[in-house]
């Protein structure tokens, strides 16, 4: 049967709402309409049925469409196999490793560029050679087969891994619009393909994942419980994402079954899964053993029966509309086959379950306790069954109901030996308690009537009639009569019910658990049940009680983070032989943590519960997961105040209709302190978090960088959602986060009145077992990173705008200054401690940069004159510096009194050591400097050519324009006038007189850069081949100079690159050989017709053989002229030689180039020949 939306009007199920559905108010009915898209079995649309007249005329339109069901649309169901499939893809990237990882990231990033590009198709095939990539790196990189041990085992899970990538590629086609347009037929069928192979293959990845965790024994319940899970998200019928609405015209409002996803052949083979595959893997799995108990029997029932009244259950959602869609039919389909599943259930549940783990608290001897406990759940399931169904639809049925519940209450109450007659000390006190409890609740009007009836109960219980009776007459009462009077009569009796079984069973046990005494564990559970029997009755008191939902479910979200962390986190703190005992697993957090939220959303979205209360349970219930990962007994409540002080931005100022800010100043404000104040109360877990990570205490450096930006990124929220306007309110975020990251990396010494320490860092930070193994290590000093840090700050400071450099010319220099006198002495006391006499050139090499740099970007009127004298200060105190480095550095060491004992030798290899080592860092240094520079100039450069070519468009467009200026508009004319007084002073005039210097400067600067990069080359490499090939891209920062190139332009600039890795490769080939000839002392081994001979002849010929395609490609890349299509492809060959015989691997690589370079010409070439036939 369909879901009551997909059937006719002629056969809708045989449930009667007038009963069995309990509607207490209006706005709860109001609600469940409004919020009619969130049911499982709606339209995939984003609007409900009511709207679908409106959808269907807006598709009639099209002619296209007329003869055609298919709609063109997103596909709806994204968050449901998300669910399925975005699990497992984690569960497979963790069996993979980082192999996996890398290649599908890798992939990934070029099929996001490929689409960015506007190349649809491209990106739709690399996602899929993505997957494939991953695939086969996956299968290399896991070890299915030893994790299996079999063969046959190792080949299905390969299989079932292969499977379900095909199904994440199959999902991300699916996002692909182009593949819906173009082929309807095939989104159509993916879409089913999807539908109808995640139920098989999640379900076996999920129950992988959970037997990896937690073992093997419980695998066929594992795969119960999902494969139920996965056939209710996926074969409940639902309608396709790309069938339009048109279907409301036939039928009265039916939809035709070909609208449907699933076909009955994939329905079926769903139900087949479910009912049989756990039943197949238990028997296959425990083959030897399922015979030989009783409980090994119960197990085989259980995992076909369970299965199998969740599919008769599901069938009033449409799980069986294969069958049959007549309602009567399957309603006694549903009453036959459930009443015989459920007596079978139940009395393997009592096996399995009652009386092997709960025997200890029945309190009735055979024979008469296995009557009683199978009246108590075979009438309890009954009666739940039948109320479910809606078979409780009329006077006799809701008697017979009430009576069944007395009678499995009052048995119930016998099982467990509840006293009949309150006649004790503890009966009366219960007694009293209740009616002071009924004298506070009477004096709300809408419950006057409960402490009557609660009353009259209590006075004659302990002479006739056994609380528990009455309890389950009140439970039916109000599940047949909508009675609330009813059901609070129900959660006091229950509760004095649960007070007086905890109190008989544990309070006199003298045991400690979790660091407490079991009395007070009895306690917390006694006042969490009483909470939850309290809620479902509060949540249907009318809207102005709501206060009292909001205030029960908070105080029961706190009592169970509570009694979790006090399980979880202190779990070694057992006694009486339970240390090794696992009293609280990691599941039930998870669980408890999901039902939590679910039941906070649903309660949220039936406005049952305000925003307010909705925010405070996200939070409490979220903060659980924490334990999780982080191994501190407070981790729960800071956890719990951070979501608190973050969350607010996220989930309490919702107003979309609003287009300002939905926060006001001053409340961005308030929440940003509360938000570093709640990080600054989190420093102790945030120290154990960093400590467990590291695997030693950290610095007060990193904690506070850790803090730093937890609060920066702890403030996103506000200003992405709320202040996104305020350019200033993104500039102090940048420079928190950066602030933060740099003591991160950075970590500084800090004083200790700025930090507070608790003692538990105190402790941590001292160690007696460290100081013994280690000793006291004297650590290097690491003042200078402030001056590092500090000059980061002020560079993002500078370039967001918040120190206005821009504007103000002295405090640009004052800024420059700055800047260089922090970097030059960083630089001279991290790395040239010892040299001091260079102190000052490094600081003033630095004070010329940053002076170079500051006003090349943001020039003055006097800058365009001073700054060539001030590169020609830098580039003269370049080999000043080179040279009296080496004599200081060497002066040092020989007078040092500990190198005097040391040999000759020894005293030439240390000093030249020293020497070399510091000479590297110098030339890296200045590197570094004409670097910088030379990528200033180019970029400036680049900015003044650009500027120059809006001014000539200008130019042209007011000249075109000048005709029609009387009926210009004024906003527009003074919007020109305002664009032309912001034109920067630099001009492209000025440049001209004054600012012809620049790339002159510029290309000195790259041509030293790249000078002293070869020598670090040699220096540190030996002269490495690969190194050119990272290198001379440095010289596309050449600049057009008609001093020292003439005739070099942008059409040009690779030329300098293409030559400088040809010449680098032969004068290293042609070294390589002149050294592999050389032999020492003893002069040329060029013995006519000897193997020298011969090796210098054959690799000289060859490497002359690679000249002709380096040439002609060399004087393509600077003409770019078009030469016969036939003259690189004769070239090509003879590069063959030099990469198949020779002896010399520059030589090989020329070669390799000289046939790109070949290839590369022909097809440039061979596309420019057909662009110009095209424009012709």
């Amino acid at each position: 049967m369909l879901p009551p939306e997909l059937n006719p009007r002629s056969f809708r199920p045989y449930i009667s709402a007038s009963i069995s559905a309990p509607s207490f108010s209006s706005s709860s009915s109001n609600n469940n309409k409004n919020n009619g898209g969130s049911s499982p079995y709606s339209n995939p649309s984003p609007s409900s049925y009511n709207n679908l007249n409106d959808t269907t005329n807006v598709v009639g339109n099209g002619r296209s469409l007329k003869n055609s069901r298919f709609s063109p649309s997103s596909f709806a169901h994204n968050a449901r196999i998300a669910i399925a499939l975005a699990p497992s893809a984690a569960f497979l990237l963790d069996l993979g490793g980082a192999p996996v990882l890398a290649t599908l990231t890798l992939g990934l990033m070029i099929s996001y560029i490929i689409d960015s590009l506007n190349f649809k198709s491209g990106a739709f095939f690399g996602v899929w050679m993505s997957l494939i990539a991953s695939q086969i790196a996956f299968f290399f990189s896991s070890s299915l087969f030893a994790t299996f041990n079999s063969v046959p085992l190792g080949l299905l899970a390969a299989f079932l891994c292969a499977q379900t990538n095909f199904l994440i590629g199959t999902w991300a086609s699916l996002q692909f619009k182009w593949i819906q347009l173009e082929n309807p037929s095939i989104v159509l069928a993916l879409e089913r393909l999807l539908f109808a192979c995640l139920p098989l293959v999640a379900s076996a990845v999920f129950t992988w994942a959970t037997v990896s965790a937690v073992g093997m024994h419980n695998a066929a319940y594992y795969l119960m419980a999902f494969n139920c899970v996965f056939y209710w998200l996926y074969s409940i019928p639902r309608v396709s994402s790309f069938k339009s609405k048109q279907e409301v015209k036939y039928h009265g409002g039916e939809i035709p079954d070909d609208n449907l996803i699933l076909s009955p052949l994939e329905s079926c083979v769903h139900t087949l899964n479910l009912v049989f595959f756990p039943l197949l893997f238990h028997i296959a799995s425990h083959h030897p053993v399922i015979f030989s108990s009783a409980a090994s029997v119960c197990d085989l029932l259980l995992l076909f029966f369970i299965p199998f009244l969740f599919q008769l259950y599901a069938s009033t959602r449409g799980a069986l509309w294969w069958v049959t869609k007549n309602g009567n039919e399957l309603h006694s389909i549903r009453v036959c086959n459930g009443t015989i599943a459920l007596v079978v259930v139940v009395i393997c549940l009592e096996i399995r379950v009652v009386f092997h783990s709960f025997g200890r608290y029945i309190q009735v001897p055979p024979p008469l306790n296995y009557l009683l406990v199978t009246t108590t759940m075979l009438g309890g399931a009954t009666g739940a069954g039948a109320y479910a169904l809606g078979m409780i639809s009329d006077d006799f049925s809701s008697v017979v109901f009430t009576a069944l519940s007395v009678v499995v209450s009052a048995a119930a109450a016998v099982v467990v030996g509840f006293p009949i007659l309150h006649s004790g000390s503890l009966e009366n006190a219960i007694a009293r308690l209740a009616r002071d409890i009924l004298d506070s609740l009477t004096s709300i009007d809408y419950l006057r009537g409960l402490g009557d009836k609660v009353e009259m109960t209590i006075n004659c219980a302990p002479y006739f009639i056994p609380l528990p009776s009455i309890a389950g007459f009140y439970l039916a009462r109000f599940f047949t009569k909508k009675s609330l009077p009813s059901y609070f009569a129900f959660v006091v009796l229950g509760s004095l019910m649960v007070t007086w079984f905890v109190m008989h069973n544990f309070w006199d046990l003298n045991i400690w658990l979790a660091g407490m005494s079991l009395k007070s564990f009895c306690k917390l559970i006694v006042a969490a049940v009483v909470l939850a029997m309290a809620v479902p009755g509060l949540a249907l008191l009318p809207p102005k009680l709501h206060f009292l939902t909001e205030i029960g479910l908070i105080s029961h979200a706190l009592l169970l983070c509570h009694i979790e962390n006090r399980f979880f986190n202190y779990s070694s703190i057992y006694y009486y032989g339970l240390e090794e005992d696992v009293m609280y697993p990691s599941y039930m957090v998870i669980l408890t943590t999901l039902i939590g939220l679910a039941l906070a959303r649903r309660l949220s979205v039936d406005r049952r519960i305000g925003p307010k209360a909705n925010w405070i349970l996200t939070c409490l219930y979220s903060s659980k997961l924490a334990m999780l990962f982080i191994t501190s007994k407070s981790v729960v409540w800071v956890s719990a105040v951070l979501l608190l002080a973050v969350s607010p931005p996220l989930l309490l100022y919702k107003d979309r209709s609003r287009t300002a800010s939905k926060m006001k100043a001053w409340q961005g404000y308030a929440h940003a302190t509360v938000v570093a104040l709640s990080v600054w109360f989190c420093r102790e877990t945030i120290f154990e978090a960093l400590q467990w990570w590291h695997g030693r205490p950290p610095s007060d450096g990193l904690l506070l960088g850790f803090c730093i930006i937890l609060t920066g990124l702890a403030c996103v929220p506000i200003v992405a959602l709320h202040f996104s306007h305020v350019l200033s309110a993104k500039r102090c975020l940048v420079l928190v986060v950066a602030t933060g990251l740099l003591f991160v990396l950075m970590q500084p010494p800090i004083p200790l009145s700025w930090t507070y320490r608790s003692d538990l860092i105190k402790a941590a930070r001292v160690s007696a077992d460290d100081i013994s193994i280690y000793g006291l290590i004297a650590s290097k000093p690491t003042w200078p990173s402030w001056l590092l840090i500090i000059a980061i700050l002020l560079t993002l400071a500078a370039m967001t705008s918040v120190i206005p450099i821009k504007y103000i010319v002295e405090l640009r220099a004052f800024y420059a200054i700055a800047i260089g006198i922090a970097l030059g002495v960083y630089i001279s006391a991290e790395f040239f401690l010892q040299a001091t006499v260079l102190h000052a050139l490094i600081v003033v090499t630095m004070i010329g940069t940053s002076v170079f740099v500051v006003f090349t970007h943001f020039p003055s009127a006097s800058s365009t004159k001073l700054l060539p004298w001030v590169f020609a200060l830098l580039v003269a105190l370049f080999p000043v510096t080179y040279l009296l480095e080496g004599q200081v550095r060497i002066k040092s060491i020989l007078g040092d009194n500990g190198v005097g004992d040391m040999g000759e030798e020894d005293r030439k290899l240390t000093t030249l050591l020293a020497v070399e080592g510091a000479r590297t860092s110098l030339l890296g240094l200045y590197a570094a400097v004409f670097m910088l520079i030379a990528l200033e100039i180019k970029f400036e450069l680049a900015s003044l050519m650009r500027e120059k070519a809006v001014e000539r468009g200008g130019m042209r467009h007011n000249q075109s324009t000048q005709s029609a200026s009387a009926s210009f508009p004024t906003r527009m004319r003074f919007m020109q006038q305002r664009r032309a007084s912001t034109v920067p002073t630099f001009s492209i005039k000025r440049m001209a007189a004054e600012g012809a210097w620049m790339p002159a400067v510029g290309n000195v600067a790259t041509i030293m850069c790249f000078a002293i990069c070869l020598i670090l080359n040699f220096n540190l490499t030996g002269g490495s081949n690969r190194a050119i090939f990272f290198l001379a891209p440095i010289l596309l920062l050449l600049n057009q100079d008609s001093d020292f190139v003439a005739g070099f332009g942008d059409k040009q600039r690779y030329f300098p690159v293409t030559v400088a890795i040809s010449a680098y490769l032969v004068l290293n080939g042609i070294y390589s050989m002149w050294e592999d000839v050389w032999h020492g002392n003893t002069g040329w081994g060029l013995e006519i017709g000897g193997p020298d001979w011969f090796f210098a002849v054959k690799n000289l010929a060859l490497l002359i053989l690679t000249f002709p395609s380096h040439i002609l490609f060399n004087r393509f890349v600077w003409s770019y002229t078009k030469q016969t299509d036939s003259t690189p492809l004769l070239t090509l060959p003879l590069n063959l030689p030099s990469v198949i015989i020779t002896d010399v691997i520059q030589v090989r690589i020329l070669g390799l180039l000289g046939i790109i370079y070949s290839l590369t010409q022909y097809i440039i070439s061979r596309q420019q020949y057909i662009s110009g036939m095209k424009y012709i």
